[in-house]
């Protein structure tokens, strides 16, 4: 004690309580008070007992340490949640960043493959880089400076490989120049001087020779053809007046072609022939008059068609499907010889079955089995897959095999054959669900259908089933359309034109699959891939050949070769 005495440290010695251990059962180990059993709530540790000044400073620095590690938590916690909450109110413009970024590493990978010199002719090529970035931005301006950057790469190739005497590479680096950069001058200059070198390295006399031979043997085409050696020869002799006159003996033979295929109406040879002359000799004399005489030809045969096509939707409408010169058949077959592959003639025909199929229907219904046979056969030649068709054929069947009818008509059939139907026509379902209309063989709905129906040709779930597969392929269509799967689409499109050859709304649905093939070919081409992009073209060709967006597409594939 060092004697000091104040007011503060005054006590009252008569109420102090010296400490004291306590009672040894109400001791918790945990440090906190307890209740002990059976009685009140004690504090285990004794608060009259003094604690030094340093317990208490360090008592206060841990608790501060403490606190200062919660707020440092919780200000973490707060921006992290932050941060997300605006990454999810943003997300249209994070996802905006994207193509920005994989622009960004196309072009430089475009300029890193032009700079090792991998200029075309794969998908890590600097022209096939540049063109996947130009699908991305249409406008930008490195990408269009990048492509001619290799356009011009591939011309100094070529000048190399002619220096060098490969005229194949000089060929090749060259036609991709000319792609690349449109023509030009320079690309027109080591065109003629590769054209001149070729020619001074072979024969003049032997090309000649060689195309009059060809000639001589009606070989035009290819590239040992008259007209590809007459070329070679005036690419390098602009002026050499015996390949002139060959080339022009070359035009006159197509010519004459063109007009014996119009004479006998064959337009499709004709148009094949004229786009032979047309490449082989674009300023040939003939050629303006020759394009006019096939557009005419075209003209009257749509003329006919569209005669034909009028006249048989006519007589559908009026009854006169067969039977006589003037019914609907006839004149839908006379469409389809003007135009053929015509789809409303096809669909016409198909209306035709199944008009036809109608009437057997009929013919079962009130007991003419015979004529109702003689209708589904001639209904077989125009619809054979046709769904409304294998319906009628298993009532037919049913009836003529019932040795002993019931009251309905139908044979009754054993349980083991019941159930029999009963899984089949499950698994015709099942298969109907995930578009096994026509295919495979035995195991699609289609033949499973009309398996039950063998077993008991009355089946009303059968006969429903089967009828209703023209519509469920119609979804499956739908689906594989807004997916982009425009293979499967393809596949349903033809599989309805099986069961439903008639039905007036399957034009839509070609017009629908033509122009999505068309949207293929035409991002195909922007991103520089020939061969699909041609593919596409021809699959939209076969579906909307008169859809104008054909040349357009068309013009911009040539325009990569």
């Amino acid at each position: 004690m060092n004697g000091r005495h104040d007011s503060s440290n005054s006590r009252d010695t008569s109420r102090r309580t010296e400490p004291v251990l306590g009672s040894l059962d109400q001791i918790d180990t945990g440090g906190d008070a307890r209740t002990p059993r059976g009685g009140r709530a004690t504090s285990t540790v004794d608060t009259r007992v003094p604690f030094s000044a340093g317990d208490a400073r360090h008592r206060h620095a841990r608790n501060s340490k403490s606190h200062r590690g919660l707020w440092i938590t919780a200000a973490i916690v707060v921006v992290v949640a932050g941060a997300g909450a605006l990454a999810w109110t943003n997300q249209s413009t994070l996802r905006s960043w994207l193509p920005q970024t994989q622009l960004n590493t196309l072009l430089t990978r475009a300029d890193q493959a032009l700079a090792s010199g991998d200029l075309t002719g794969g998908p890590t090529s600097a022209r096939d880089l540049y063109v996947a970035a130009r699908a991305l931005d249409p406008d930008n301006e490195r990408a269009l400076s990048g492509l001619q950057n290799v356009g011009n790469a591939e011309l100094a190739k070529a000048k190399a490989a002619l220096h060098k005497r490969d005229y194949a590479t000089a060929r090749f680096a060259l036609d991709e120049a000319r792609s690349l950069l449109g023509g030009g001058a320079g690309v027109d200059a080591v065109d003629q001087a590769l054209a001149q070198a070729v020619l001074h390295n072979a024969n003049t006399d032997v090309l000649i020779s060689q195309a009059r031979a060809a000639l001589a043997n009606g070989r035009i085409d290819g590239p040992i053809g008259a007209a590809a050696l007459f070329n070679t020869v005036l690419a390098g002799d602009p002026q050499n007046a015996v390949a002139r006159h060959g080339l022009n003996e070359v035009g006159n033979l197509l010519a004459s072609r063109i007009q014996t295929q119009l004479g006998q109406h064959d337009r499709a040879g004709a148009k094949r022939s004229l786009s032979d002359l047309s490449s082989l000799m674009p300023r040939y004399a003939q050629l303006p008059d020759l394009r006019a005489a096939v557009a005419q030809a075209d003209r009257e045969a749509a003329a006919q068609r569209d005669q034909a096509l009028a006249q048989g939707e006519a007589d559908l409408r009026a009854g006169r499907v067969t039977g006589g010169d003037d019914n609907a058949l006839a004149q839908f077959k006379a469409a389809l010889a003007a135009d053929p592959g015509n789809a409303r003639a096809q669909a016409g025909l198909g209306q035709v079955a199944a008009a036809l199929i109608l009437q057997a229907n009929a013919a079962l219904d009130s007991g003419q089995r015979q004529q109702a046979k003689a209708l589904l056969d001639q209904a077989a030649t125009l619809a054979p897959q046709s769904a409304d068709l294998a319906a009628a054929r298993s009532r037919l069947a049913a009836g003529s095999s019932s040795s002993m009818p019931s009251s309905h008509g139908s044979v009754p059939i054993s349980p083991a054959q019941s159930a029999k139907v009963a899984g089949l026509i499950a698994r015709a379902q099942a298969a109907a669900r995930k578009g096994e209309i026509m295919l495979p063989p035995g195991a699609s709905a289609y033949d499973l259908y009309r398996t039950a129906l063998g077993i008991d040709g009355d089946n009303a779930k059968a006969q429903a089933g089967l009828r209703e597969l023209p519509g469920v392929t119609r979804q499956h269509f739908k689906h594989a359309l807004q997916d982009g799967n425009l293979e499967r689409a393809h596949d349903m499109l033809a599989t309805l034109d099986q069961l439903d050859p008639g039905d007036p709304g399957s034009l839509t649905l070609r017009h629908q699959l033509g122009s999505a093939w068309l949207d293929r070919a035409d991002h195909d081409a922007l991103l520089g891939r020939t061969a699909a992009a041609r593919a596409a073209l021809e699959d939209a060709r076969r579906l909307v050949p008169q859809d104008p967006r054909i040349s357009e597409v068309s013009a911009r594939i040539r325009r990569l070769d």
